[in-house]
């Protein structure tokens, strides 16, 4: 599944104290994802439980464990961690126009995984396009105090989109540059077989710079494997 010759670059991520791990040609034989991909379209779904703005199809454990065993190899040390509680991976599109999009999808966002204080929540994102105009992922430092920003995103979640714009002064559509609350600091582009590793506590979102550009068929569209985890942090 893995290719030993993949390539490892440690990004600082700008105004945070933390970084993205970037690593180029991560499999062995990409293609064979996007082909899978295609054969089991008619299994991915919006699933309505996050806001990922596009189908996603569920992996099957096997390949979960072992894309943990690439991390845990690799990277563990890295990240300040010694074992792996929870890990899941999903093969996704973001598909929906930006006039669909809800709220919530309109800002940058955290991945919470229900995690005590020794844990830490670990993301990774696997590039299966060529099209580089697709976009890559996209970092952000919070500009206000947090309690702002979780009233933010409370509003996100229960607002309507005309009661949220109003409320906040936000423009709808996909996150891009920085604003009032939020200041991109980083931008990885995508690579064809590059992926990203990252703390998923980060504020953080798909950069679409072009949405005219996406499509629901794998082989041109966004399609991304990601992969999330809940981790022991590493005794001190």
């Amino acid at each position: 599944m893995f290719n030993p010759a993949a390539r490892i670059t440690r990004l600082a991520i700008p105004g945070l104290d933390d970084c993205v791990y970037v690593v180029d040609e991560l499999l062995a034989e990409p293609q064979r994802w996007v082909e899978l991909a295609a054969q089991h379209l008619d299994g991915f779904a919006l699933t309505g439980h996050n806001a990922y703005p596009g189908p996603e199809l569920r992996m099957p454990d096997g390949i979960a464990e072992a894309l943990d065993g690439w991390l845990r190899a690799q990277l563990r040390e890295a990240f300040g961690v010694r074992r792996t509680l929870r890990v899941y991976a999903r093969l996704a599109m973001v598909t929906l126009p930006p006039e669909q999009l809800a709220p919530r999808q309109w800002i940058c966002h955290r991945d919470r995984m229900g995690m005590a204080p020794d844990e830490r929540a670990l993301a990774s994102v696997l590039y299966l396009f060529a099209d580089e105009h697709l976009g890559g992922t996209s970092f952000y430092r919070p500009l206000k105090p947090m309690e702002q920003i979780e009233a933010l995103i409370e509003d996100s979640a229960r607002l309507s989109a005309t009661e949220f714009a109003a409320r906040h002064d936000w423009t709808p559509g996909y996150p891009g540059a920085s604003n009032a609350s939020f200041e991109r600091v980083l931008t990885v582009p995508p690579r064809y077989n590059r992926a990203i590793f990252y703390d998923g506590s980060l504020f953080h979102c798909s950069d679409i710079p072009e949405p005219a550009r996406l499509s629901v068929d794998p082989q041109r569209g966004r399609l991304t494997l990601n992969g999330f985890w809940v981790c022991r942090r590493a005794a001190r």
